[in-house]
């Protein structure tokens, strides 16, 4: 009788530990992801963490994300971008370290900024006295809508393009190893 009660007992508390394990329903709703990008010897250059807010039949740019104001480039925390080693960022100089990435979309140029505060969450904090860099890029329409604010990198013979993009635009930035 031990032997079944204890057989009865270890069943439930699986039966238990599994159903509650598949309970799902708070994941993030802008999940995080990371993207790297690394030289022709494969030694990294660059890595940029970040969080995926999603397009949801929502005006992006000029309305959820308001133009000519600062950006958190992304969803949560700031944007993180790491710079492995002496780089030119739009063909400015950073040293290496790692910074949070803020934008200020317009509807024709993007201001990019490198910024020392990293830890941050969203752009509430932002404080422009910690700038290490602003440079300005063209905004370009996508030729497909993207759902997912999205980042990657483009290898080029000197570096990585850096691209961002999401609903009907994306902006293109050279990083070049110094």
């Amino acid at each position: 009788m031990k032997l079944l009660n204890l057989c009865f007992s270890f069943v439930l508390i699986l039966t238990t530990v599994s159903i509650s394990a598949q309970d799902f329903k708070d994941l993030d709703k802008s999940p995080m992801d990371a993207v790297i990008t690394r030289n022709q010897d494969n030694s990294p250059l660059a890595r940029i963490i970040y969080s995926r807010p999603k397009k949801k039949n929502r005006v992006i740019f000029g309305e959820l994300v308001p133009y000519g104001k600062i950006w958190r480039t992304g969803a949560n925390e700031a944007t993180e971008i790491t710079f492995y080693e002496d780089v030119l960022f739009n063909s400015e100089k950073v040293k290496a370290g790692t910074y949070a990435l803020y934008t200020i979309p317009n509807k024709e140029n993007w201001v990019v900024i490198i910024n020392k505060a990293i830890n941050t969450w969203g752009a509430y904090s932002y404080d422009d006295s910690l700038d290490i860099l602003r440079t300005s890029v063209e905004a370009r329409n996508t030729a497909a809508t993207i759902e997912d604010f999205s980042v990657t990198f483009k290898p080029t013979k000197y570096g990585s393009d850096l691209l961002m993009g999401w609903d009907d635009t994306f902006v293109e930035i050279p990083i070049q190893k110094l």
